[in-house]
């Protein structure tokens, strides 16, 4: 007679049935779905603090998002959606400077042997850039640990309007001016208006009130013209004047109250 088969034979035999494998929990997810970025990873592009500092504040129980506490520093968060809030007396004193970043310096660091702000400005490296120039664009950035100054320069609806100086290998046309003044659709979405100024047969500056990722380079793309440089002249009444790559200038209250709005 056929002995039978129990469930704790068949986890003897060649054809056992195997576990189910555990759920994944937040620590095991390397990656977070499209649109999401790491709380503390955020808490540090806003210029609230530095990322390390950022997950200290967020174990601690000291950030908010949309008024719920989170203590979890990968939490995925939709940036420019979801509202971060941060205790202030955790902050300590605010600091912001504007400084001229050189060309060919990451904004952050984007891999373990790239060059960033915060190696190339050691002395600045408790403090977090608000907003982002990429690696071939040049000029000012604000970095600072004052989360009210970084919402106001990077929210949606900001007033501060940013100026670049674009040099490019092609002529440019007045259709190429005219359709980057009226906006460009990128990824489905069209930018929003902005202010073009020709300033030779191949140069003109653009004046924006957002900042999408690669933006210029982009809406140039679509002109069918070739970035050769890249300048950030203004952010707000701030201007580049005399700076030269690799210079720094501490931002009195006065500036930045004006920048805050």
């Amino acid at each position: 007679m056929k002995k039978p088969v129990t469930s704790s034979n068949k986890i003897r035999g060649v054809g056992a049935m195997k576990p189910a494998p555990k759920p994944k929990t937040l620590k095991d997810q390397s990656t977070l779905a499209a649109g999401l970025e790491r709380l503390e990873r955020a808490i540090a592009h806003m210029g609230l603090a530095s990322r390390r500092e950022a997950k200290d504040l967020i174990v601690k129980g000291l950030v908010r998002v949309n008024k719920k506490v989170i203590k979890e520093p990968g939490y995925g968060i939709r940036v420019g959606k979801d509202a971060i809030e941060v205790e202030g007396e955790a902050l300590g004193t605010k600091e912001s400077y504007v400084v001229y970043k050189p060309r060919a310096i990451e904004t952050n660091k984007t891999t373990a042997t790239a060059k960033d702000l915060h190696d190339y400005f050691p002395k600045l490296s408790h403090l977090a850039p608000i907003g982002r120039l990429d690696k071939d664009s040049e000029g000012l950035i604000i970095m600072s640990n004052d989360g009210s100054l970084a919402r106001a320069l990077t929210q949606e609806n900001s007033h501060v309007a940013k100026t670049y100086e674009v040099l490019v290998r092609e002529n440019v046309t007045d259709e190429a001016l005219r359709k980057m003044t009226n906006g460009i659709t990128l990824d489905k979405v069209k930018t929003k208006p902005a202010k073009l100024k020709r300033l030779s047969r191949t140069g003109f500056s653009i004046i924006l009130h957002e900042g999408r990722k690669h933006q210029i380079r982009r809406m140039c793309d679509a002109c069918h013209l070739t970035v050769e440089s890249l300048i950030r002249t203004n952010i707000g009444h701030l201007s580049i004047g005399s700076m030269k790559p690799g210079a720094v200038r501490k931002l009195i209250e006065d500036d930045v109250e004006k920048l805050k709005g």
